[in-house]
């Protein structure tokens, strides 16, 4: 395993992490399905289990998977080797009984219950989980001081900012001076780890590092759905009314495939070591936290360490998913993850 250096913090991650929304379950945001389908813990733990053996030692949660359920479970499968690893977690998207999830207090609530769920008198990396701060920003001065104010205390290591959109990048790092930043980035849309992005451009400026999510675009990567018979998930489960997901993006998803599965093969393990690699190969990704809800995903996506790709090979990639007549912002917008990216 490969380990990369947080921004300025010292902190070293695996450049292969765990993304832990998908260990949340189901679960609903303001009557709307904000989940997963539901998971099988034993199945869950045995697979953190199998990452750490494996040299992982980066696991990405927040307080809104499961409402807390994905940190408890992540306790579970860490046990007492939660003293070897990082832990990321964020708050922004619950609010419980606040007018808002930035209200200083409620930030500070909301650490503290992390902080019973995960086990531990510490949060490695604290994000601010997007960039909605109120009607002109008018909660952002006050959270990032109570952020900094958790540093002082020992509860946080660093403070991580993740957002949906440049504008937010660029509105809210100077006053926010995060660590590190995090957001989307997977083959079919990398436009904020494109080089001289306006998000690149702030990393490089400022000293930090940038963390992908969703780096197999939610399993579409992986070739597992087809245009002919889209999936159809359960209630709870975010994706049941996502544009990703829809017979249009999936024969989108097809066709690049094709070409990508010509060139570097066909099977799960290939496609996983193709999207991950991708991804890792820009400048300033410092790791990609994919999803898992079993000890063979993991496996997969383990699989792809010590095999990066060249620069030949990227550009490939970036070809296969280039724009078939239409815009690039035509073709971005279903694989975008928006509000709802967590």
């Amino acid at each position: 395993m490969k380990y990369n250096t947080v921004g300025r913090t010292g902190i070293r991650i695996s450049e292969i992490g765990l993304g832990c929304w998908t260990i949340g379950g189901p679960n609903w945001k303001d009557g709307r399905p904000d989940g997963w389908a539901a998971v099988d813990e034993g199945e869950a733990v045995s697979a953190i289990r199998y990452a750490l053996d494996n040299g992982v030692n980066h696991f990405d949660t927040a307080d809104v998977y499961g409402n807390g359920h994905a940190e408890r479970v992540l306790a579970d499968g860490l046990g007492e080797r939660t003293r070897d690893v990082v832990i990321a977690s964020k708050v922004g998207h619950f609010r419980g009984t606040a007018r808002h999830a930035y209200e200083p207090a409620h930030i500070r609530h909301q650490c503290e219950q992390s902080l019973i769920n995960l086990r531990r008198e510490h949060i490695d990396i604290y994000y601010f989980h997007h960039g909605d701060f109120g009607v002109n920003d008018c909660y952002l001065d006050d959270a990032a001081a109570t952020m900094m104010r958790l540093v002082d205390e020992g509860k946080v290591r660093a403070v991580g900012l993740s957002a949906y959109t440049e504008r937010d990048f660029k509105r809210l790092v100077s006053r926010i001076r995060p660590a590190v930043l995090q957001s989307w980035a997977h083959a079919a849309d990398y436009h904020f780890i494109a080089r001289r992005s306006a998000v690149m451009r702030l990393c490089e400026e400022y000293g930090m590092s940038f963390i992908a999510f969703s780096p197999l675009a939610r399993g579409l990567l992986l070739d597992r759905y087809r245009s002919a018979h889209p999936p159809q998930f359960p209630e709870g489960d975010h994706r049941r009314a996502s544009p990703q997901f829809s017979a249009e993006n999936i024969a989108r998803v097809e066709r690049a495939l094709t070409d990508i599965k010509a060139r570097f093969g066909a099977s799960t393990g290939d496609l996983a070591r193709v999207a991950l690699q991708f991804v890792l190969y820009h400048d300033h990704v410092a790791g990609v936290i994919p999803g898992f809800r079993s000890r063979e995903q993991v496996r997969t996506n383990l699989a792809a360490t010590q095999r990066p790709l060249d620069g030949r090979e990227v550009a490939r990639v970036r070809k296969a998913f280039a724009p078939r007549g239409g815009s690039r912002e035509a073709e971005r917008a279903p694989m975008a993850q928006a509000r709802d990216a967590m």
